[in-house]
């Protein structure tokens, strides 16, 4: 009997690691493990793995940089675009949501202006506490890895302009359809 127990208390404890193993993790901010990785998201001022241009940082004229993507499925009901610095001392750090941009707009224009209400979308409020883009600011040392996400989602995200951009991130992450990365690099 005693044999018994510890065979079927072997098997639970393979049943759980397996389980750990295989299951998928939880999505961080401004993720989105179980849409595919189909978008491609490019920059027209910075390739992927490259150093982010000052322009478009706090030590420039802190814009919003321009984008554009491709390869979204048919459906798609809109897009969105979300930056966040994976290095962030205190964890990932959210730099922009820019949400339901029309499904006809692959591209934006560098500039988008600071409003929650836009032509290209609307904006959350970012971790620095306001409306829109904020550029790379990170402390001294080594260079932060800055993730540009592109969100092809089902429906457009029914979630007032101006609304804490963690709120937005989770019905994005409901809601993505598809997604695409690109990662731009800043030290100071």
């Amino acid at each position: 009997m005693r044999r018994g127990l510890l065979i079927a208390a072997a098997a639970v404890l393979v049943l759980v690691s397996a389980l750990l193993i295989f299951l998928p993790a939880r999505p961080g901010p401004g993720e989105a493990r179980r849409a595919p990785m189909t978008v491609l998201v490019s920059s027209p001022a910075f390739s992927n793995g490259s150093y982010i241009p000052v322009e478009y940082t706090c030590d420039g004229a802190d814009i919003s940089p321009p984008l554009e993507w491709q390869g979204a499925p048919p459906g798609v009901r809109a897009f969105a675009v979300v930056v966040v610095d994976v290095d962030a001392p205190g964890g990932e750090f959210v730099h922009w949501v820019l949400y339901n941009i029309p499904a006809n707009i692959t591209r934006l224009p560098a500039g988008i202006p600071r409003e929650p209400v836009t032509p290209s979308g609307w904006q959350a409020v970012n971790d620095f506490g306001r409306v829109g883009w904020g550029g790379p600011c990170p402390p001294p040392g080594r260079p932060h890895r800055y993730v540009f996400r592109v969100y092809a989602v089902s429906a457009p995200v029914d979630i007032t302009p101006g609304a804490p951009a963690r709120r937005v991130l989770a019905e994005l992450t409901r809601l993505a359809a598809a997604c695409g990365e690109l990662v731009g690099l800043y030290r100071r």
